[in-house]
């Protein structure tokens, strides 16, 4: 059973899920399971695959669910930490395992960071951190790229240059740059544009999220077991290079799950990975002393 719940947050209303007791019955750590800009519900397929594990989900303050008083629009790893550390503190069950997805795995990182007291072990998959490629110019270049199609045409003129940029082989060229600005219908998008411009991927309100600094002494001296993870399928892509790249900050190879950047996910969102692949890996990697 799922219990929905929510935590008033400073500035925010935080709604999370609850899949199992709390405190866990088998004395074993809550998994959290964060991503962003993705809410809770990208996580379904995955979470339905530990039903043996107590496993907390969540909205990030202004996404989905949760709402937000704050008067900002910016995502940002440190509101977003504190929010988590906050959430673990109500759970009162002490430490907690964290699967984290993407920019979910950047805010994980500075969780880690700002409270290393809060997480056993963290699987961070395919975090996007531009500030440590070598072509970081050129990568901010091509995200300001997909910003501009979103700002100009909408919502699949925007979202046709992100998949663009995010199948990218190796780094940002020259080659790259001198291509025609994509059709949306090539990649099954719409054309026509809704007038909307505050999508939280393709706007600029989660570049704070991509332009974060991973401060590497603080993770090393932490306590956490931390495990950058990258999907087979996402070998040379952007987000498999940030991972390499965190990986070798922190002395270690990236651990390898199956399927691609959003490999945990089913077919509901029409971009299935390997959900039951994955859980198992995901399984092997949490028990792994």
């Amino acid at each position: 059973m799922t219990e929905t719940r929510t935590l008033e947050a400073p500035g925010a209303t935080i709604t999370y899920d609850v899949r199992g007791p709390l405190p866990p019955a088998d004395g074993r750590l809550p998994l959290v399971m964060i991503g962003q800009p993705m809410s809770a519900d990208g996580f379904t397929s995955l979470a339905a695959n530990f039903p043996d594990r107590t496993v907390i989900t969540y909205d990030p303050r202004g996404l989905g669910r949760s709402t937000r008083t704050d008067g900002r629009t910016d995502n940002t790893a440190e509101q977003q930490a504190q929010d988590l550390h906050l959430l673990v503190t109500t759970l009162t069950t002490g430490q907690v395992d964290v699967f984290a997805s993407s920019g979910g795995a950047v805010t994980a990182l500075e969780w880690v960071r700002a409270f290393p007291a809060d997480i056993a072990t963290l699987v961070a998959h395919e975090p996007p951190l531009n500030r440590i490629l070598p072509d970081a110019e050129a990568v901010d270049r091509a995200r300001a790229a997909f910003n501009d199609a979103y700002e100009s045409g909408g919502m699949g003129a925007g979202m046709a240059a992100f998949l663009v940029m995010t199948s990218w082989q190796g780094e940002f060229t020259d080659e790259y740059f001198a291509q025609p600005t994509p059709d949306p219908a090539a990649f099954g998008m719409p054309s026509d544009d809704d007038g909307t411009r505050n999508d939280p991927l393709l706007s600029k309100v989660s570049w704070p999220i991509s332009d974060y600094t991973p401060d590497v002494a603080a993770l090393k001296a932490a306590p956490t077991r931390i495990v950058i993870a990258v999907g087979e399928e996402s070998a040379g892509t952007y987000t498999a290079r940030t991972a390499e790249a965190m990986a070798a900050l922190l002395d270690q190879q990236p651990t390898v799950f199956p399927s691609h950047h959003g490999g945990f996910i089913g077919g509901e969102f029409g971009y299935a990975g390997k959900p039951e692949e994955f859980a198992t890996k995901l399984r092997e990697v949490l028990a792994t002393p």
